[in-house]
């Protein structure tokens, strides 16, 4: 069996019943993970290493795009081809693996989706996992491409904010959004990028999984979304992400990820 067209958000049941699909590729995208043989994951994934080997490790800000050398290097490494299918999951339900499926379709690969409430999901219902091996992969041989309206950086969300047809939102919590808690990042700055709203990310989640589409569509609606163009911005690019996939969910088109967030923002200005 070879799964095409996969819809961005598939359940556990989905996954659980589909593990044995020739072209699927299941990667465990869990941040700060350290690999061992005492480590679990679902049954065959891959560890996708976000902060290593698929961020650009010499910028000065957290999780910065890696080029498409890289990525396409990095993920050629990890067996994937062409015309792999792709499900991403991380040990926190969805945190980092919607990070990763943007990734994937930043650089032109959309036979991707984020496993709906990740390993605490999967072991709430029991399915299998094992422990991680030694393991090498044989070479993919995924070509990417650079789709750069997906993303922004510093000088392109100045621009984005001024923009009468932009909605600028953040999903840090409430507390950062309005500056009363300081910055998790030592050093940075309590503040918010002008004219921009507040949707923190956890709004979006009932336990482990996402809201019905109906209720997330409800949230978005009440922020008089309508035909603007959406710019995601969190602390530094991670959670951004998770909102870019609610919206896609809910059909919004026109999606822009803002890979610096208030890192980059916050640092370079007063």
């Amino acid at each position: 069996m070879i799964i095409k067209d996969i819809k961005p958000l598939v359940s556990v049941d989905w996954l659980n019943t589909n593990l044995e699909a020739s072209n699927l590729i299941v990667l465990d995208a869990t941040i700060n993970k350290v690999i061992d043989t005492t480590s679990e994951r679902l049954p065959n994934a891959r560890f996708f290493d976000i902060k290593k080997k698929f961020s650009d490790v010499s910028a000065p800000f957290p999780s910065t795009l890696p080029s498409k050398e890289q990525f396409e290097t990095q993920a050629r490494i990890l067996g994937i081809n062409n015309d792999s299918c792709i499900v991403v999951y991380d040990d926190k339900g969805v945190y980092s693996s919607a990070r990763v499926w943007w990734l994937f379709r930043v650089f032109g690969f959309k036979n991707v989706a984020v496993l709906d409430g990740g390993l605490p999901e999967w072991k709430l219902n029991n399915f299998p996992v094992e422990k991680y091996k030694n393991e090498t992969y044989t070479k993919g041989n995924i070509e990417v491409h650079y789709n750069s309206k997906l993303m922004t950086n510093f000088e392109g969300v100045k621009q984005l904010s001024t923009n009468q047809n932009t909605l600028i939102l953040d999903a840090r919590s409430e507390a950062r959004f309005k500056c009363l808690v300081d910055e998790p990042r030592e050093g940075l700055r309590r503040g918010t990028i002008p004219n921009s709203e507040s949707l923190p990310y956890t709004d979006l989640f009932k336990g482990n999984t996402f809201k019905p589409i109906e209720e997330l569509s409800i949230i978005f609606s009440k922020l008089e979304v309508g035909n603007r163009t959406l710019v995601f911005s969190c602390g530094s690019g991670i959670t951004a992400c998770i909102l870019a996939l609610a919206a896609t969910l809910c059909n919004y088109k026109n999606l822009i990820v803002y890979d610096g967030s208030w890192t980059e923002y916050g640092s370079l200005t007063e």
